[in-house]
This record gives structure tokens, C-alpha cells and sequence, in this order.
């Protein structure tokens, strides 16, 4: 039959067997005491489990996820951050040597907004490219646990960017970090500790903007971070195409992605020209094709935005020019009229008014379909003139007909009839 493991029992075990040893040795009791506390204090558990929170093993939900996707516990790991979206994505590669996105959690806070980390105390979350090493991860963190971005990377140090100890933590709090759940925080760490148990040397963290598709370009192409965003949306591109995190170099003040140098052994240097490189030509063909979709796409959305913004104006333009007439047919010239006397718009402006609700093509409403407030295209334009003022112009009674057609006739140059003498 299977043996049933307790949490904490090994150790309560040894503090027995310590103890015993200490009494056959004639310690005072004191020290007796003294050790049980120390054992106690090493496996007390919270809510997220027993033991050092920084050597616990990842949560089970994550083991059966690594699992399905083929996945061993020690390989390599890759983290991708969106702060529009308030996502951490956790990829890691499975067995088939391509890198599969094992979980995706929900940023509890990060500060400041959209665009790079400046200077110190400004408070705003990092966007770059930032390689994690072991002496970067911090299991005695006041938030839990930690790992240090490693800001200013050797680009932020080109641009003279300052800044210090920018984290991804847990405890939810953040003045320039990336803070999660203590929970949440718990799992990543467990899973890079791991990764670098079984051989990896650094991972990767790409912090984004947002997700670097057509539609968001489009929505942020207007800000002053646009053309920082176009190159960091070339190593998101490489990540894409390949599922494989891209080797990145700094130099010209500028990243690049998984340059091979001509010469071998030549460094990159941040702030120096860029040597001579190319790339592998599968990864160029793949990244190429994608940026001409993704422009293609881009230039697309900016025509359908431009065309409608367009048509908004032209009908707001319409909308007040067929007020001001309306004001201009229907004010004093009314009030002055006798009773005996039609109602006369000033010379022209039944012209007008006839011109502006007779456009060449229907007026289209943003957002809406077709539609028209006139006539039928089968009327004359006195007809759909009297059937407007008819309803717009407060001429009352059985003289309403009479009134629209004195204007309508106006508008077409026609002198109407003298009224009859009582």
C-alpha cells in the first residue's frame, strides 16, 4: 500500500531525533526550547503553502498545464508584459523545442502610463528588452518575492535613462515596478528558479506597450513614443514568427534582433556604429513578410479612420449651414410680415436653402445608413421646398400651403399671383 506523506512531518521528525540527542547530552532545557522554536520557525506555512516560500514548488494547476503542452519542469522560461492590457504572459519551451505560452496572468498594478522609463522618480514602469540572471532574483523581497529588471539595460544607459531596483513583485503595490499577487508572484518565481536549475543561464522579459498589432499602432500613431514603439514591435515581430526569444544587441543607440556579425567576434557596442551583420535567412524572409502584412493592415484602418472623420465633417458642415438659413428664412422677415402681406425670405436665401437640401449624392449620417429628411428625388424642387418649410416654419392655419409655395416660387424665380382685393 502506499505511504501517506503529511506536509512538515520530516521535519518535526528531525526536531524529535535533535532532541533527544540534546537530553541524552544533559542540555539544559532552555536550549531544548530554544531549538524547537528555530524548527517550528522554518516550516511554518501561510496560505500559499509550507516551507521557504522561495523554495516551494510551482502550484498545481501550473504542473498539470506543463503537462499538456509537453513540457519538462526546468526548461527554459520567457516573460512577455502589456501594460495596456494589464497581462504577464509566462511562455516556456516545450519538447518541441518551440516556446508555448503556459500561463497568462493579470497584472495587479504598474504606475505611471504608456511609453518608457525616463529617470529616476518618475515613477513609470519600464519598456525594453531586460535579460533576468539569478543575482537579478531577490527571495527575501518585502513583496514576497521579486527579480530585478536589471533598468537601466545598456539601451536606457545609451539614452542616459536613470532608474533603480524596478521589479516584477508580489503585494501588489507599485511606484515604477510590475506588482502581482503574491500568489501569482509566487508561481513565476518558482518557475524561473526552476529554469535555471536546469541549465538556463538568463531569460528574457519583453515589456510592451501594448500588443503590438495593426490596430494598436494605428491607435497610438499619433504619440511621441511612435518610433520607439516601431523597433520594439521588431523584436515582438521576431518572437511571433519563430516562437523562439531573439538574441538582442544595442548598438547605434538602438536594438537589434538576432544579428549575426560578418566578422566573427566583433562586438556591439551600445553607443558605436553597428558592425557589419546580417541575419538568418529563414528569420528575415519570416519577420519581412509579417511587417507587410501588418503595414498593409496598418494603412488600411488609417484610410477607413481618415474616410470617416471625412464624412462627420462634411455632415456637421451641412448640418449648420442649414441651421443658419433656417434662422435667416424664419426670424425678423416673418415677424414683420402683415397679415395680408406672404411671407418673403430675404433675396437668395430660398436658394440656398433649396441647394443645401438638395445634395448631388444622398448625405450619408456617420454610423447610420442612407438616409434623407427630404422628398422624394421624383419632386421639383418647389414641391420638396414647400413640403420642408411646411414643416419647419411656424405659419399656421390654412394659409400654410400658400406661405410655402410664396417661398418655393421664390426659389425658382417664379412672381406669384396678386392677392385678391376684399
Amino acid at each position: 500500500m502506499a505511504s501517506i506523506r503529511f506536509p512538515g512531518l520530516e521535519r518535526f521528525t528531525a526536531m524529535g531525533a535533535a532532541v533527544r540527542q540534546i537530553l541524552r547530552r544533559g542540555v539544559r532545557p532552555v536550549a531544548v526550547a530554544l531549538l524547537a522554536a528555530g524548527v517550528l520557525a522554518g516550516c511554518q506555512a501561510d496560505e500559499l503553502g509550507y516551507g521557504p516560500k522561495h523554495k516551494r514548488p510551482v502550484s498545481s494547476e501550473i504542473k498539470h498545464k506543463m503537462a499538456e503542452l509537453n513540457m519538462s519542469p526546468g526548461s527554459p522560461i520567457m516573460i512577455r508584459i502589456f501594460k495596456q492590457e494589464n497581462e504577464l504572459e509566462v511562455w516556456k519551451r516545450a519538447r518541441t523545442g518551440r516556446f508555448e505560452l503556459l500561463e497568462s496572468f493579470e497584472i495587479c498594478k504598474w504606475s505611471g502610463e504608456l511609453g518608457p522609463k525616463f529617470k529616476e522618480g518618475d515613477r513609470q514602469a519600464p519598456e525594453g528588452f531586460y535579460e533576468i540572471t539569478p543575482g537579478l532574483m531577490n527571495p527575501n523581497s518585502s513583496y514576497h518575492l521579486a527579480f530585478n529588471l536589471g533598468f537601466p539595460n545598456k539601451f536606457d544607459q545609451a539614452h542616459g535613462r536613470t532608474g533603480s531596483h524596478l521589479m516584477v513583485h508580489g503585494a501588489c503595490s507599485s511606484r515604477g515596478c510590475y506588482a502581482m499577487t503574491d500568489a501569482q508572484v509566487q508561481d513565476i518565481f518558482a518557475l524561473a528558479r526552476d529554469s535555471f536549475a536546469g541549465g538556463q543561464r538568463s531569460f528574457q522579459v519583453q515589456a510592451f506597450p501594448f500588443r503590438m498589432t495593426p490596430e494598436n499602432m494605428v491607435k497610438h500613431r499619433d504619440s511621441e513614443h511612435f518610433e520607439y514603439w516601431q523597433m520594439l514591435k521588431e523584436g515582438y515581430d521576431h518572437f511571433e514568427v519563430t516562437r523562439t526569444p531573439p538574441n538582442v544587441e544595442v548598438c547605434d543607440r538602438r536594438y537589434v534582433f538576432d544579428p549575426v556579425p560578418l566578422v566573427e567576434g566583433v562586438p556591439f557596442r551600445a553607443t558605436a556604429q553597428c558592425p557589419a551583420f546580417k541575419k538568418p535567412e529563414r528569420v528575415e524572409q519570416l519577420v519581412a513578410a509579417k511587417q507587410r502584412r501588418d503595414q498593409e493592415e496598418f494603412q488600411q484602418i488609417v484610410a477607413r479612420i481618415e474616410a470617416r472623420e471625412e464624412r462627420e465633417q462634411r455632415w456637421e458642415e451641412r448640418q449648420k449651414a442649414i441651421a443658419g438659413l433656417l434662422t435667416i428664412g424664419g426670424g425678423a422677415e416673418q415677424e414683420t410680415a402683415g397679415p395680408d402681406t406672404p411671407a418673403q425670405a430675404p433675396a437668395g436665401a430660398s436658394v440656398a436653402v433649396a441647394e443645401a437640401l438638395e445634395p448631388a449624392q444622398p448625405q450619408q449620417r456617420p454610423g447610420s445608413a442612407v438616409e434623407t429628411a427630404f422628398a422624394a428625388p421624383s419632386q421639383s424642387v418647389g414641391s420638396r421646398t414647400t413640403s420642408f418649410f411646411s414643416r419647419l416654419i411656424p405659419f399656421g392655419g390654412s394659409d400654410d400651403t400658400a406661405a410655402a409655395a410664396a417661398v418655393a416660387g421664390d426659389a425658382v424665380g417664379v412672381v406669384p399671383a396678386p392677392k385678391p382685393l376684399n
